[in-house]
């Protein structure tokens, strides 16, 4: 029977060819590199969108001032503003990057002789030129979409009846448009079509503010219950008839609101310019005590979202020196 056993000098010949063989399968069954994971993005807080609906109301749109003066003493700062009639006067204004304090100096200058460009023939006892000028003035004569925080003005198109936010163009018209009471203001043509006061579609523009883009929406509602009193000229009697129409239209705007500021302003007249220090301080009551509520809001619609890395710096470019040839005496 022949032996099995390989020959000693053969087993040493093959051990190194067999070792080079295997240590590529060896290689297949090691363990493999492990990849460390990305560590988590950095999140920070983003804060809602905030919107500032300032509903119309004639005199008592001073309380709009009081309302922004307390909003700015406590850190709230609105991403856009909206107005109504009287809410876009002061809004324009403070869009145009005029604080509550400056707003607060300029009451002075706001009367009814400084709008009151009067005419006794024709479809409105106040042309509306005045107050278009004193605007545009106070705005420095920019395009609503210059102004530093984003404006619209509503106003009620009066072939067809419907709302009309206005964000582009010239301010003052704009604000002329949608404060012009019909039967008080002369309607202004913008485009071909007349408009009238927005207050006619929304008195308070809440609406307005959410499509704009708001998502969390402060809204001023400066009207009032109509007092039973008489109306003893043309002018009041037209501004009342304002105010009923609007207590019932307010309703469905305000439901859009997170946050609706009410300011005592009983008492106060559609006409009354004389209590415009107080309107203002009732502004700032009520806006004081809706400073909670504002901040819960605010605190429920804020979202942790990824930090946006800072662009890499690039290196810095070593300064070249410019040679300049001498000068020469100009040829004769």
């Amino acid at each position: 029977m022949p032996s099995l056993l390989l020959p000693r000098r053969l087993c040493r010949t093959l051990s190194p060819m067999l070792l080079a063989a295997l240590l590529p399968l060896a290689g297949c069954q090691s363990t493999p590199e492990v990849v460390p994971e990305p560590p988590p993005p950095v999140m920070v807080p983003q804060l809602p969108k905030i919107g500032l609906a300032l509903g119309g109301g004639a005199a008592r749109g001073f309380a709009h001032v009081g309302v922004i003066k307390m909003l700015e003493s406590q850190g709230i700062k609105p991403d856009l503003v909206v107005g109504t009639s009287a809410g876009s006067v002061v809004g324009a204004l403070y869009a145009a990057g005029h604080g509550g304090f400056e707003l607060q100096e300029m009451t002075f200058d706001m009367d009814r002789a400084a709008f009151a460009d009067w005419q006794f023939f024709g479809r409105g006892l106040i042309r509306g030129e005045a107050l278009g000028k004193f605007i545009n003035e106070h705005v420095g004569n920019r395009p609503i979409e210059q102004l530093p925080m984003r404006f619209g003005a509503v106003a009620t198109k009066l072939r067809t009846g419907e709302g009309v936010l206005f964000q582009r163009g010239d301010v003052g018209l704009a604000v002329r448009a949608s404060s012009a009471i019909p039967g008080v203001f002369v309607s202004p043509v913008i485009g071909g079509e007349e408009y009238v006061d927005g207050g006619t579609v929304s008195p308070v523009p809440a609406s307005y503010a959410r499509q704009m883009g708001a998502e969390v929406v402060i809204a001023v509602d400066i009207s009032q219950p109509v007092a039973d009193a008489p109306s003893d000229s043309t002018l009041r009697t037209v501004l009342k008839t304002f105010d009923i129409m609007g207590n019932a239209l307010k309703g469905n705007e305000l439901k859009l609101a997170d946050v609706v500021i009410s300011p005592n302003v009983k008492g106060i007249a559609s006409a009354d310019f004389e209590s415009k220090q107080r309107a203002i301080l009732e502004g700032e009551r009520a806006a004081l005590a809706a400073i909670p509520k504002i901040r819960e809001i605010i605190a429920l619609k804020t979202r942790l979202v990824p930090a946006v890395a800072p662009p890499p710096s690039l290196p810095p470019v070593p300064a070249t020196p410019i040679t300049r040839p001498p000068l020469t005496a100009p040829a004769h």
